[in-house]
């Protein structure tokens, strides 16, 4: 059963949250974090990024940037743009963005339910992006950016929560930059906490991460290792335990992760559509039809300035199989790697990946303009499927998911040394 904790969280004040909060590290690169926080010198990005604060050419991976986020992070305290809470707290933080809501808990989750696989994955990790997520945190000794996790929802925990937003006032509540509106309430409550706390111990069997492996897998380490570099290690250490934000799995909206290729593998349009109707019933779209694949196994793609629709024939994927029913491993498997020589979509650079909140006219905009070839639109890959492939220790292709909004870091920091 999962284990969560309050803690004494450090948080912006109210009139500096919308300055200090910023984008996930892992979204923006460092050109884009400079831009954001020029000007700014509240933007949490200049610990999480730290490198916009130094030299162009200074390596990114170097210990001079780590060591910069620690002296940037001590900096936001000392000037008060990061003040600690006197008391242990849960949170609880509203997103909302369009029409779509979602609210999730804010508490840290044990490293030990990490390794007994209660928190389950469904991605692999990069050695290389979890070592500098581990360097980053030894030497901040914060953990900047929460990993994003969802639950099987549980009526109690759904009353739960109810019962803290009609009594609590929000500490925080602004509306960022790209649109989305984001809440914070603070549960200091002892009787309230214990109460969560017991709901996940006896009705959460697991919790999922959505978004954020590198990060969980990064905390986990960095608390495995300093808990045998401690001779007088209790287990009740700070460090024994990461930030999360928990979500019932019904809050959540997972949205389209699309696919560019720089080329047809020596093959011209014709002779591609043509491998292509062995695999699917192809159809030419016609102006002001709908492109957006509107269920499973049903594509689309934009090819010499047309657009397809590709609906997958029985014998290419299997519905039986948690992977195999997905349309990024029917992608892959038949026409990607036989078809397109891209044997592995992490390392092969004629692959590119468009997160569905760009639009499928970025997908027009990218072949037409940056010198790509074809572009496939995906439906979606549901909750439930994640939480089927995680249970069944199972992992997704790369680049299968994509959440959206993004949680903000800065709202709310754990200090673990």
């Amino acid at each position: 059963m999962a284990i969560i904790k309050a803690f004494k969280g450090y948080r912006p004040p109210e009139s500096m949250a919308e300055k200090v909060a910023s984008p996930p590290y892992d979204v923006i690169n460092s050109k884009e974090a400079s831009a954001m926080a020029q000007g700014n010198e509240m933007s949490f990005l200049r610990v999480i990024k730290s490198e916009i604060d130094l030299p162009e050419e200074e390596n990114h991976y170097s210990d001079t940037v780590y060591q910069k986020a620690r002296a940037n992070f001590l900096e936001f305290v000392e000037k008060g743009f990061l003040v600690q809470d006197d008391e242990n707290s849960i949170y609880l933080y509203r997103q909302i963005m369009g029409e779509h809501a979602q609210i999730g808990i804010v508490a840290l989750s044990a490293v030990e339910d990490y390794f007994n696989d209660v928190i389950k994955k469904h991605e692999h990790t990069r050695p290389v992006k979890e070592q500098d997520r581990i360097n980053n945190m030894k030497t901040t000794g914060i953990h900047a950016g929460p990993v994003f996790c969802t639950f099987k929802k549980e009526f109690d925990i759904d009353g739960w929560m109810e019962a803290q937003l009609a009594e609590l006032d929000p500490e925080v509540s602004f509306m960022a930059e790209d649109g989305v509106h984001h809440t914070l309430w603070q549960v200091t409550d002892e009787t309230a906490i214990q109460e969560l706390i017991q709901l996940f111990k006896y009705k959460v069997p697991a919790t999922y991460i959505a978004d954020g492996h590198h990060r969980a897998a990064s905390s986990a380490k960095v608390g495995k290792d300093l808990s045998e570099e401690n001779p007088n290690h209790t287990g009740n250490e700070a460090y024994n335990y990461f930030l999360t934000v928990l979500f019932p799995d019904d809050q959540l909206d997972i949205i389209d992760y699309n696919r560019i290729v720089k080329d047809l593998n020596g093959m011209d349009a014709s002779t591609f559509l043509g491998k292509l109707e062995g695999l699917f019933d192809v159809e030419l779209l016609l102006e002001g039809d709908d492109i957006k694949p509107d269920f499973l196994h049903e594509f689309t793609m934009y090819l010499d300035k047309k657009w397809y629709r590709l609906n997958a024939k029985e014998h290419i994927y299997d519905d039986e199989d948690p992977i195999k029913t997905l349309d990024v491993t029917v992608l892959q498997d038949h026409v990607l790697n036989p078809l397109l020589n891209i044997d592995d979509p992490r390392t092969n650079d004629r692959i590119d990946f468009v997160g569905g909140i760009r639009g499928l006219k970025e997908l027009e905009k990218r072949v037409d303009e940056d010198d790509y070839a074809v572009a496939f639109a995906l439906y979606p890959v549901t909750i439930q499927q994640l939480i089927d492939i995680s249970d069944a220790g199972m992992v997704m292709p790369p680049k299968s998911t994509w959440f959206e909004p993004k949680l903000r870091s800065g709202l709310v920091v754990h200090r673990f040394e």
